[in-house]
Protein backbone atom coordinates (compact mmCIF):
# COMPACT_ATOMS: atom_id res chain seq x y z
CA UNK A 1 0.00 0.00 0.00
CA UNK A 2 1.05 3.61 -0.83
CA UNK A 3 2.07 5.44 2.26
CA UNK A 4 1.06 9.08 2.48
CA UNK A 5 3.98 11.39 2.29
CA UNK A 6 4.15 15.20 2.97
CA UNK A 7 5.86 18.73 1.27
CA UNK A 8 5.97 21.31 3.85
CA UNK A 9 4.67 24.86 2.02
CA UNK A 10 5.40 28.15 4.74
CA UNK A 11 3.53 31.13 3.47
CA UNK A 12 2.04 30.15 0.24
CA UNK A 13 0.34 32.93 -1.23
CA UNK A 14 -3.36 32.58 -2.71
CA UNK A 15 -4.73 34.44 -5.55
CA UNK A 16 -6.06 37.21 -3.01
CA UNK A 17 -3.30 37.39 -1.53
CA UNK A 18 -3.40 35.94 1.83
CA UNK A 19 -0.63 33.70 3.23
CA UNK A 20 -0.83 30.46 4.35
CA UNK A 21 0.93 27.50 6.01
CA UNK A 22 -0.04 23.82 4.63
CA UNK A 23 1.45 20.12 4.72
CA UNK A 24 0.41 19.03 0.87
CA UNK A 25 0.05 15.53 1.08
CA UNK A 26 0.60 12.65 -1.48
CA UNK A 27 0.56 9.42 -2.79
CA UNK A 28 2.64 7.54 -5.39
CA UNK A 29 1.38 4.33 -7.10
CA UNK A 30 3.05 1.57 -9.55
CA UNK A 31 6.56 2.61 -10.85
CA UNK A 32 9.26 5.27 -9.32
CA UNK A 33 8.07 8.55 -10.23
CA UNK A 34 12.04 9.50 -11.35
CA UNK A 35 12.32 6.83 -13.84
CA UNK A 36 9.06 6.07 -15.54
CA UNK A 37 6.36 8.41 -17.30
CA UNK A 38 4.08 9.80 -14.36
CA UNK A 39 0.34 10.30 -14.57
CA UNK A 40 -1.15 13.06 -12.35
CA UNK A 41 -4.48 12.16 -11.01
CA UNK A 42 -6.59 14.70 -9.27
CA UNK A 43 -9.63 13.26 -7.11
CA UNK A 44 -13.00 14.01 -6.96
CA UNK A 45 -14.84 16.55 -4.48
CA UNK A 46 -14.94 13.46 -1.88
CA UNK A 47 -12.25 11.67 -3.01
CA UNK A 48 -8.42 11.46 -1.48
CA UNK A 49 -5.36 10.41 -2.91
CA UNK A 50 -6.12 6.14 -2.29
CA UNK A 51 -7.23 5.75 -5.72
CA UNK A 52 -6.05 2.07 -5.77
CA UNK A 53 -5.00 -0.68 -3.66
CA UNK A 54 -6.77 -1.51 -0.73
CA UNK A 55 -10.09 1.01 -0.59
CA UNK A 56 -8.60 2.83 -3.26
CA UNK A 57 -11.81 4.51 -4.67
CA UNK A 58 -10.38 4.12 -8.34
CA UNK A 59 -9.18 0.31 -8.74
CA UNK A 60 -11.39 -0.51 -11.92
CA UNK A 61 -9.08 2.11 -13.56
CA UNK A 62 -5.57 2.61 -12.07
CA UNK A 63 -3.45 -0.72 -11.16
CA UNK A 64 -1.75 -3.88 -12.50
CA UNK A 65 -2.78 -4.65 -15.97
CA UNK A 66 -5.80 -2.09 -15.60
CA UNK A 67 -5.95 1.17 -18.35
CA UNK A 68 -3.65 3.38 -16.66
CA UNK A 69 -1.28 0.53 -15.79
CA UNK A 70 0.68 0.76 -12.38
CA UNK A 71 3.56 -1.85 -14.43
CA UNK A 72 4.28 1.31 -16.92
CA UNK A 73 3.23 3.99 -14.64
CA UNK A 74 3.96 6.31 -11.85
CA UNK A 75 0.73 7.72 -10.60
CA UNK A 76 0.75 10.47 -8.61
CA UNK A 77 -2.11 12.49 -6.35
CA UNK A 78 -2.31 14.79 -4.49
CA UNK A 79 -4.78 15.44 -2.07
CA UNK A 80 -6.95 19.02 -2.33
CA UNK A 81 -5.74 20.92 1.01
CA UNK A 82 -8.45 20.99 3.48
CA UNK A 83 -10.28 17.72 2.11
CA UNK A 84 -9.58 15.99 5.23
CA UNK A 85 -7.29 12.63 4.33
CA UNK A 86 -4.45 11.86 6.62
CA UNK A 87 -6.81 13.46 9.77
CA UNK A 88 -3.84 16.54 9.44
CA UNK A 89 -4.82 19.83 11.18
CA UNK A 90 -5.92 22.19 8.49
CA UNK A 91 -6.63 25.72 10.53
CA UNK A 92 -6.45 27.67 7.26
CA UNK A 93 -9.97 25.93 6.19
CA UNK A 94 -11.46 28.90 8.04
CA UNK A 95 -11.08 30.70 5.03
CA UNK A 96 -12.05 28.38 2.75
CA UNK A 97 -14.08 30.95 0.23
CA UNK A 98 -10.80 33.08 -0.25
CA UNK A 99 -9.84 29.82 -2.29
CA UNK A 100 -10.25 29.14 -5.94
CA UNK A 101 -9.67 26.03 -7.72
CA UNK A 102 -6.79 28.19 -10.01
CA UNK A 103 -5.15 28.08 -6.49
CA UNK A 104 -4.87 24.32 -5.97
CA UNK A 105 -3.91 23.99 -9.38
CA UNK A 106 -0.73 26.47 -8.53
CA UNK A 107 -0.29 24.41 -5.39
CA UNK A 108 0.04 21.29 -7.30
CA UNK A 109 2.26 22.58 -9.84
CA UNK A 110 4.75 23.86 -6.83
CA UNK A 111 4.37 20.18 -5.49
CA UNK A 112 5.81 18.73 -8.71
CA UNK A 113 8.73 21.31 -8.94
CA UNK A 114 9.60 19.93 -5.26
CA UNK A 115 9.31 16.52 -6.34
CA UNK A 116 11.52 17.56 -9.45
CA UNK A 117 8.91 16.72 -11.81
CA UNK A 118 9.31 19.13 -14.97
CA UNK A 119 7.19 17.19 -17.44
CA UNK A 120 4.18 14.39 -17.15
CA UNK A 121 2.81 12.06 -19.59
CA UNK A 122 -0.94 12.50 -18.74
CA UNK A 123 -2.81 15.21 -16.27
CA UNK A 124 -6.25 13.74 -15.41
CA UNK A 125 -9.24 14.37 -13.02
CA UNK A 126 -12.79 14.00 -12.85
CA UNK A 127 -15.42 16.44 -11.36
CA UNK A 128 -13.75 18.84 -9.29
CA UNK A 129 -10.75 17.22 -10.44
CA UNK A 130 -11.17 17.85 -14.17
CA UNK A 131 -11.49 21.60 -13.04
CA UNK A 132 -8.38 21.58 -11.41
CA UNK A 133 -6.78 19.30 -14.43
CA UNK A 134 -8.02 21.98 -16.78
CA UNK A 135 -6.55 25.07 -14.10
CA UNK A 136 -3.33 23.35 -14.32
CA UNK A 137 -3.31 22.99 -18.45
CA UNK A 138 -3.64 26.67 -18.45
CA UNK A 139 -1.14 27.37 -15.82
CA UNK A 140 1.66 25.35 -17.50
CA UNK A 141 0.88 25.07 -21.22
CA UNK A 142 3.78 22.52 -21.18
CA UNK A 143 3.44 20.51 -18.63
CA UNK A 144 1.95 16.97 -20.41
CA UNK A 145 1.51 15.23 -23.12
CA UNK A 146 -2.38 14.68 -22.55
CA UNK A 147 -5.09 16.59 -20.29
CA UNK A 148 -7.87 14.50 -19.65
CA UNK A 149 -10.58 16.22 -18.21
CA UNK A 150 -13.43 13.61 -17.26
CA UNK A 151 -17.05 15.09 -16.31
CA UNK A 152 -16.04 18.61 -15.78
CA UNK A 153 -15.21 21.74 -18.20
CA UNK A 154 -12.66 24.53 -18.15
CA UNK A 155 -15.28 26.80 -16.23
CA UNK A 156 -18.09 26.35 -13.91
CA UNK A 157 -21.54 27.61 -15.40
CA UNK A 158 -24.12 29.37 -13.75
CA UNK A 159 -25.97 26.08 -12.48
CA UNK A 160 -22.55 24.65 -11.11
CA UNK A 161 -22.39 28.19 -9.40
CA UNK A 162 -26.15 27.74 -8.20
CA UNK A 163 -26.04 24.57 -7.35
CA UNK A 164 -23.00 24.83 -5.23
CA UNK A 165 -24.36 27.93 -3.37
CA UNK A 166 -26.93 26.02 -2.53
CA UNK A 167 -24.25 23.35 -0.58
CA UNK A 168 -22.62 26.02 1.03
CA UNK A 169 -26.32 27.55 2.70
CA UNK A 170 -26.63 23.88 3.97
CA UNK A 171 -23.57 23.38 5.09
CA UNK A 172 -23.01 26.33 6.59
CA UNK A 173 -27.05 26.74 8.28
CA UNK A 174 -28.61 23.07 8.61
CA UNK A 175 -28.79 21.06 12.01
CA UNK A 176 -27.41 18.19 10.09
CA UNK A 177 -25.27 20.09 7.49
CA UNK A 178 -22.84 16.92 5.74
CA UNK A 179 -25.86 14.22 5.61
CA UNK A 180 -28.64 17.26 3.97
CA UNK A 181 -25.74 18.35 1.75
CA UNK A 182 -25.16 15.42 0.55
CA UNK A 183 -28.71 14.43 -0.09
CA UNK A 184 -29.26 17.45 -2.33
CA UNK A 185 -26.00 16.72 -3.89
CA UNK A 186 -27.54 13.27 -4.82
CA UNK A 187 -30.37 14.69 -6.98
CA UNK A 188 -28.00 16.12 -9.27
CA UNK A 189 -25.13 13.12 -9.31
CA UNK A 190 -27.98 10.99 -11.11
CA UNK A 191 -30.71 11.97 -12.85
CA UNK A 192 -34.67 10.98 -12.53
CA UNK A 193 -33.94 8.42 -15.19
CA UNK A 194 -31.27 6.74 -12.98
CA UNK A 195 -34.02 6.78 -9.83
CA UNK A 196 -36.49 5.73 -12.27
CA UNK A 197 -34.82 2.60 -13.14
CA UNK A 198 -33.11 2.14 -9.67
CA UNK A 199 -36.33 2.32 -7.60
CA UNK A 200 -39.62 2.82 -9.41
CA UNK A 201 -41.38 4.66 -6.79
CA UNK A 202 -41.12 0.84 -4.85
CA UNK A 203 -41.89 0.93 -0.74
CA UNK A 204 -40.80 -0.50 2.23
CA UNK A 205 -42.64 -2.36 4.64
CA UNK A 206 -43.08 0.48 7.10
CA UNK A 207 -44.21 3.17 3.97
CA UNK A 208 -41.18 5.13 3.36
CA UNK A 209 -39.99 5.06 -0.58
CA UNK A 210 -36.79 3.41 -1.16
CA UNK A 211 -35.65 6.66 -2.83
CA UNK A 212 -36.10 7.88 0.19
CA UNK A 213 -34.21 5.35 2.46
CA UNK A 214 -30.98 5.58 -0.09
CA UNK A 215 -30.74 8.92 -0.04
CA UNK A 216 -30.41 8.73 3.53
CA UNK A 217 -28.11 6.00 3.72
CA UNK A 218 -25.82 8.36 0.93
CA UNK A 219 -25.80 11.20 3.26
CA UNK A 220 -25.12 8.76 7.09
CA UNK A 221 -22.14 7.55 5.19
CA UNK A 222 -20.72 10.20 3.95
CA UNK A 223 -21.36 12.08 7.41
CA UNK A 224 -19.34 9.28 9.23
CA UNK A 225 -16.32 9.44 7.04
CA UNK A 226 -16.38 13.21 6.02
CA UNK A 227 -15.57 16.46 7.21
CA UNK A 228 -17.73 19.50 7.38
CA UNK A 229 -14.98 21.58 6.88
CA UNK A 230 -13.65 19.48 3.83
CA UNK A 231 -17.13 19.69 1.82
CA UNK A 232 -17.09 23.29 2.24
CA UNK A 233 -13.50 23.56 0.99
CA UNK A 234 -14.01 21.41 -1.46
CA UNK A 235 -17.38 22.70 -2.93
CA UNK A 236 -15.96 26.02 -3.19
CA UNK A 237 -12.97 24.55 -5.50
CA UNK A 238 -16.19 23.50 -7.39
CA UNK A 239 -17.80 26.93 -7.75
CA UNK A 240 -14.41 28.78 -8.52
CA UNK A 241 -13.28 26.46 -11.91
CA UNK A 242 -12.32 29.09 -14.56
CA UNK A 243 -9.51 29.63 -16.69
CA UNK A 244 -10.22 32.86 -18.63
CA UNK A 245 -10.52 34.60 -14.80
CA UNK A 246 -8.07 37.44 -15.07
CA UNK A 247 -7.25 36.23 -18.68
CA UNK A 248 -8.34 36.68 -22.16
CA UNK A 249 -10.81 34.88 -23.40
CA UNK A 250 -11.86 30.93 -23.57
CA UNK A 251 -9.32 30.73 -27.11
CA UNK A 252 -6.45 32.98 -26.18
CA UNK A 253 -5.91 30.51 -23.07
CA UNK A 254 -6.13 27.70 -24.22
CA UNK A 255 -4.37 27.90 -27.81
CA UNK A 256 -1.32 28.12 -25.58
CA UNK A 257 -1.41 24.43 -24.47
CA UNK A 258 0.92 22.10 -26.26
CA UNK A 259 -1.03 18.88 -24.53
CA UNK A 260 -3.21 16.45 -26.28
CA UNK A 261 -6.60 17.92 -25.27
CA UNK A 262 -8.72 14.40 -25.06
CA UNK A 263 -12.54 15.31 -23.32
CA UNK A 264 -14.49 12.66 -21.98
CA UNK A 265 -18.23 13.25 -21.33
CA UNK A 266 -21.64 11.84 -19.94
CA UNK A 267 -24.61 11.82 -22.18
CA UNK A 268 -26.75 12.15 -18.78
CA UNK A 269 -24.61 14.29 -16.85
CA UNK A 270 -26.96 16.93 -14.68
CA UNK A 271 -23.99 19.44 -13.22
CA UNK A 272 -21.52 18.94 -15.97
CA UNK A 273 -23.60 19.10 -19.39
CA UNK A 274 -22.47 17.42 -22.06
CA UNK A 275 -23.32 20.12 -24.58
CA UNK A 276 -21.23 22.65 -22.80
CA UNK A 277 -18.49 19.89 -23.35
CA UNK A 278 -19.47 19.41 -26.86
CA UNK A 279 -19.64 23.50 -27.41
CA UNK A 280 -15.83 23.36 -25.87
CA UNK A 281 -14.38 20.58 -28.36
CA UNK A 282 -16.18 22.69 -31.40
CA UNK A 283 -13.91 26.10 -29.80
CA UNK A 284 -10.73 23.84 -29.40
CA UNK A 285 -11.27 22.29 -32.53
CA UNK A 286 -11.32 25.87 -34.66
CA UNK A 287 -7.60 26.58 -33.51
CA UNK A 288 -6.16 23.14 -32.38
CA UNK A 289 -5.23 20.23 -33.93
CA UNK A 290 -4.71 18.04 -31.06
CA UNK A 291 -8.05 18.02 -29.63
CA UNK A 292 -10.80 14.45 -29.03
CA UNK A 293 -13.53 13.99 -27.06
CA UNK A 294 -15.37 10.87 -25.76
CA UNK A 295 -19.12 9.84 -24.64
CA UNK A 296 -20.06 7.32 -21.79
CA UNK A 297 -23.55 6.79 -22.55
CA UNK A 298 -25.25 6.34 -19.54
CA UNK A 299 -28.57 7.04 -17.53
CA UNK A 300 -26.80 7.51 -14.28
CA UNK A 301 -25.73 11.07 -14.68
CA UNK A 302 -22.46 12.71 -13.42
CA UNK A 303 -21.80 9.59 -11.32
CA UNK A 304 -21.19 7.41 -14.16
CA UNK A 305 -17.47 8.27 -14.38
CA UNK A 306 -17.60 5.75 -11.49
CA UNK A 307 -19.59 3.41 -12.15
CA UNK A 308 -19.44 3.54 -16.43
CA UNK A 309 -15.57 2.24 -15.24
CA UNK A 310 -15.72 -0.33 -18.61
CA UNK A 311 -16.86 2.82 -21.17
CA UNK A 312 -14.71 4.97 -19.20
CA UNK A 313 -11.48 2.12 -19.42
CA UNK A 314 -12.24 2.02 -23.29
CA UNK A 315 -12.49 5.68 -24.01
CA UNK A 316 -8.63 6.04 -21.91
CA UNK A 317 -6.87 3.74 -23.81
CA UNK A 318 -5.83 5.34 -26.95
CA UNK A 319 -4.24 7.74 -24.14
CA UNK A 320 -2.76 5.10 -22.18
CA UNK A 321 -1.74 3.18 -24.66
CA UNK A 322 2.27 3.25 -24.86
CA UNK A 323 5.41 1.43 -25.26
CA UNK A 324 8.21 1.40 -22.41
CA UNK A 325 11.44 0.90 -23.65
CA UNK A 326 15.05 1.80 -21.39
CA UNK A 327 17.41 3.95 -23.42
CA UNK A 328 21.15 3.93 -22.23
CA UNK A 329 20.73 5.48 -18.93
CA UNK A 330 18.32 2.76 -18.10
CA UNK A 331 15.46 5.56 -17.64
CA UNK A 332 12.38 4.95 -19.02
CA UNK A 333 11.35 6.29 -22.23
CA UNK A 334 7.89 6.05 -23.96
CA UNK A 335 6.56 5.96 -27.44
CA UNK A 336 2.73 7.26 -27.65
CA UNK A 337 0.56 5.40 -29.97
CA UNK A 338 -2.94 7.42 -30.61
Amino acid sequence: MSTLQYIEFDHFELCNGRRISLRLSYQVFGKPIADHPVVLVNHALTGNSQIAGKNGWWNDIVGKDKVIDTNAYGVLVFNCPGNGFGNIDESFTKYYREFTARDIARLFSEGLNRLHIYHLHTIIGASVGGGITWELAALRPCLADYIVPIAADWKSTDWVIGNCFIQDEILNHSSQPLSDARLHAMTFYRTPESFTSKFNRAKKSKGVFNIESWLKHHGERLNNRFKLSAYKMMNQILKTIDITQGKNNFKDVVKKIESHIHIITINSDLLFKSDENWNTFVELKSIKEDVTIGEIKSNDGHDAFLIEYHQLAKLLRPVFNLKIEKNDNYKSRYIRNW
